[in-house]
């Protein structure tokens, strides 16, 4: 056997043996059960976590991994045993029981930033601002994985929440509470603007109220913090919830406020946002939690138009941007704004700006025309996807 040949022949036996390997890979029988729960119970992993695969060891299967969804895990195992498949469980239901029943927290800073892992260099996902409460599955070195209350998962350092137990948590949510009105502003040290700033603050923020007199409220931040808020610029959360009698005109109103904004990236809150972050901070101070991202707004609310046939839109419906669906691509929405009337729509693209749909405007926005795939009409649209305030407590029971 010259060289060439042996060295052919060595070539072919690695060859099939990786083959048989793989082959042996993709006959694990579980992988099949595993994806349809995967489906079932958690399609969309921004909002749903269900990280379990299974490894065979000497012809038994172990599974391992973590979801906070304990009706998949259960699903799961209960059809395995149906098919009578031999496993080891050897997967985790979080909250991670490393917490010490520390499985709650609020955000403590006017707006933390949420990541996509747990370092400061990965991807800006989403924000929360202060008070908003949180659950938290588990933690890694001084980040926490926690879910929002639109659902949203991604990863927040230890300096962006306070981290509680249930009893301290029901206290903090059975509290008096104010909630900051303006755009944007500070706290203060003392019942003066000229006074030392506790802190800045952006709208939608909210403080569990110690004492108020006609100009400002006493507030205390969920870390303990103590600060002065100006009545001008913050309401008694319950007055602001009983008395906000949403519109078409005020989701309008209040997207106006926010003109000139700059586009961020995973931004929600007034100091940056992102085109659904921008629809989310809207509804939000109208006492409505929406989904988080455009992909997930879509799926929201009533079809109203799919063929550039404005004039059914109602000021405060969506418009959806992206690429429309083909033969070999799916529909991928990238983009969204709110119809203000007059064939104008308000949305964060560089800056929160207002664009037209009419080609003799002068600013016909020919960009988003062109690739507009289709409005959807959330307020006063019965559907899952909206927490209304009024009617589901989130910040006070």
């Amino acid at each position: 056997m010259n060289i060439k040949t042996k060295a052919f022949s060595i070539f072919l036996t690695v060859f099939f043996l990786v083959a048989c390997k793989i082959e042996k890979k993709e006959e694990n029988p579980l992988l099949e059960h595993i994806s349809a729960i995967k489906t079932a119970f958690a399609p969309d992993k921004r909002v749903a976590l269900f990280n379990v695969k299974a490894i065979n060891s000497r012809g038994k299967y172990i599974l391992k991994g973590e979801s906070n969804l304990p009706k998949a895990v259960n699903a799961l195992k209960e059809k395995l045993s149906l098919e009578k498949v031999e496993f080891v469980d050897s997967m985790q239901i979080l909250p991670s029981p490393s917490l010490l029943g520390k499985t709650q927290g609020v955000i403590k800073i006017s707006v933390a930033n949420l990541r996509s892992k747990p370092a400061h260099s990965a991807e800006l996902a989403t924000q929360a601002t202060l008070g908003t409460p949180v659950k938290i599955y588990k933690s890694f070195e001084n980040w926490y994985l926690i879910q929002t209350p639109d659902k949203y998962l991604s990863w927040v350092d230890s300096g962006g929440i306070q981290v509680m137990d249930s009893a301290k948590a029901n206290v903090w949510r059975s509290s008096h509470k104010i909630i900051f009105t303006k755009t944007f502003g500070h706290t203060y040290s003392e019942q003066d603007k000229s006074s030392q700033v506790v802190s800045d603050i952006v709208a939608g923020a909210v403080l569990e109220k110690i004492e108020e007199n006609e100009q400002f409220f006493k507030a205390k931040y969920p870390d303990g913090r103590l600060a002065y808020v100006s009545q001008e610029e913050a309401e008694n959360y319950d007055y602001w919830l009983e008395n906000l009698n949403p519109t078409n005109e005020t989701l309008v109103a209040t997207s106006k406020t926010l003109m000139g904004i700059p586009y961020l990236w995973g931004g929600t809150s007034t100091k940056g946002v992102d085109c659904s972050g921008f629809t989310k901070t809207i509804y939000f101070l109208n006492g409505m939690v929406i989904p988080r991202d455009a992909s997930q707004q879509v799926h929201t609310g009533q079809p109203i138009d799919s063929t550039q046939s404005f004039e059914n839109l109602v000021a405060g419906d969506l418009l959806f941007f992206g690429r429309k669906a083909s033969d070999s691509t799916k529909e991928k929405v990238v983009h969204v704004g709110m119809w203000i009337g007059n064939n104008e729509f308000i949305h964060s693209s560089g800056q929160v700006q207002i664009s037209s749909v009419d080609k003799n405007a002068g600013n016909y926005d020919a960009y988003n025309f062109n690739r507009y795939l289709r409005s959807k009409r959330i307020f006063n649209s019965a559907n899952e996807g909206v927490i209304n305030l009024a009617k589901t407590p989130v910040f006070k029971d």
